[in-house]
């Protein structure tokens, strides 16, 4: 954890917050994708409480999230994304990080589903109400956010971002 550290956090409960200053690009943080959630693997009794920190990836793949990307924060002014490479996944800074700036992902980005939430991330950008679905997203938000997309979410949703590039065309 080098780079990072879990502390109390002004957005919700535990954050994961800058050791170091991070440029745009950086890599932060390499995710332990390790723990699988599967028919034959369930979450543990012991696990249960931890369903939230739940990952759903390519092909319907879900892990449960170890320590310390658990506790990355949602914030609709994001200042981290996730990239795979290899199979692997990495954390890169989106921007300048400070020593002791939280670290937020949008939690829209790579995602799908019909969860919603109320925001208190308390950016100026706030949604306030987050929708899980990218594609739920104000399409401007979806413009920016597509150099953000991972290889496998593109490839899964090829359609809808295709017929998304279609309209910015028009």
């Amino acid at each position: 954890m080098g780079k990072v550290y879990v502390a109390e956090s002004r957005i919700h409960g535990q954050g994961v917050f800058a050791a170091v200053t991070l440029k745009p690009g950086e890599p932060v943080l390499a995710l332990d994708d390790s723990r699988e959630v599967t028919p034959d693997q369930p979450l543990l009794a012991e696990e249960g409480e931890h369903r939230r920190f739940c990952d759903f990836l390519m092909g319907g793949r879900v892990v449960l999230m170890q320590s310390p990307e658990r506790y990355i924060n949602h914030s609709c002014s994001p200042n981290v994304f996730v990239r795979t490479f290899d199979g692997l996944r990495y954390l890169f800074a989106l921007k300048m990080i400070y020593m002791t700036e939280e670290l937020a992902l949008d939690y829209c980005i790579n995602s799908r589903g019909d969860t919603l939430w109320l925001c208190n991330c308390g950016s100026p950008r706030c949604r306030h109400t987050v929708h899980s679905d990218f594609f739920r997203l104000p399409f401007l938000l979806q413009l920016e956010y597509l150099p953000l997309l991972d290889t496998w979410f593109v490839h899964e949703n090829q359609d809808q971002i295709n017929a998304l590039l279609h309209k910015a065309l028009r």
